[in-house]
């Protein structure tokens, strides 16, 4: 079953003092580039969680944050009185007048170094396992999402594959067709000549050119090639990579096909195998 790269998910929790939101979302990537924005008192767990983040997701651009909302009357950071007091008197003393606003002097002194002091928070463990228990959540909702996407995407892959095979089908039959085309053409090349040919002679020429664009390998390859794509579809894992080169060799087989064909109808056939496999591409990028 294959996973699509791009996904969400989010867990919100309600603590007495706090409201904490977790949110994880993903774009495809060819590789794993993770960041994460956690607030400083969660920061020693960071590396835990960025472990875990990494191999539950595997891959792709994934943004993962932890935002808190006080909701309590308590804040953590307080006014440093003693200090304001201070600056608010040195400010008189510049001004060196009676008549000065204090409200506008403190106005001016809360802005000044230390005027306010934090007061660092303690990571409380219990309160993280809590925390812990959410971003579980959140990365089994980005998980379901990346499914949910991917069942789509599986579909339309598997009707691009079936396109192809048909067009497949249709240069077979063309390709009889083709040689007597082929042979009709030299034929009627040395006939206008007017030249007298070695019959012997022209038999072995003709073969050797019939056998420069013979693609029966190529025709074999390409049904191996999509047989495997969809086998590595049904499978349990999702690889995205083995998938995208699986799509490049069909791109080469269809190519030399293509290059090989020198017949029109079956030229056409190959253009609608190369739309097909164009949409294929498009989308093969995103799975993980």
């Amino acid at each position: 079953m294959i996973q699509s790269m791009t996904g969400y998910g989010k867990s919100v929790l309600q603590l007495p003092n706090k409201k904490i939101t977790i949110e994880v979302k993903s774009l495809n990537s060819k590789n794993l580039d993770l960041n994460v924005r956690v607030p400083s008192y969660y920061r020693e767990k960071e590396l835990a969680v960025r472990k875990e983040l990494a191999s539950q997701l595997v891959r792709g651009k994934v943004d993962f944050s932890i935002f808190v909302e006080m909701t309590a009357d308590e804040t953590s950071t307080t006014v440093n009185k003693g200090v304001v007091s201070e600056y608010m008197q040195q400010l008189k003393n510049v001004v060196q007048t009676g008549a000065s606003d204090d409200v506008e002097l403190l106005k001016m002194a809360v802005k000044m170094p230390d005027a306010l002091k934090t007061e660092r928070e303690e990571l409380d463990e219990e309160e993280w396992n809590k925390i812990h228990q959410h971003i579980q959540i959140a990365t089994k909702e980005i998980i379901q999402y990346r499914i949910d996407e991917a069942a789509s995407l599986e579909e339309d892959f598997k009707l691009r594959i079936q396109n192809i095979q048909k067009y497949l089908e249709e240069v077979r039959s063309l390709d009889d067709e083709r040689i007597d085309h082929v042979k009709q053409r030299l034929q009627k090349a040395i006939s206008e000549l007017k030249a007298e040919v070695d019959e012997n002679r022209f038999e072995q020429e003709l073969i050797y050119y019939l056998e420069k664009l013979d693609i029966n390998e190529e025709k074999v390859r390409l049904a191996n090639h999509l047989d495997y794509f969809l086998k590595q579809l049904a499978t349990s894992d999702s690889n995205g990579k083995k998938l995208g080169f699986i799509v490049q060799e069909i791109g080469r087989e269809i190519n030399t096909i293509g290059s090989k064909a020198n017949f029109a109808a079956m030229q056409k056939a190959v253009i609608q195998m190369k739309n097909e496999l164009e949409k294929i591409k498009e989308q093969i990028l995103n799975v993980l």
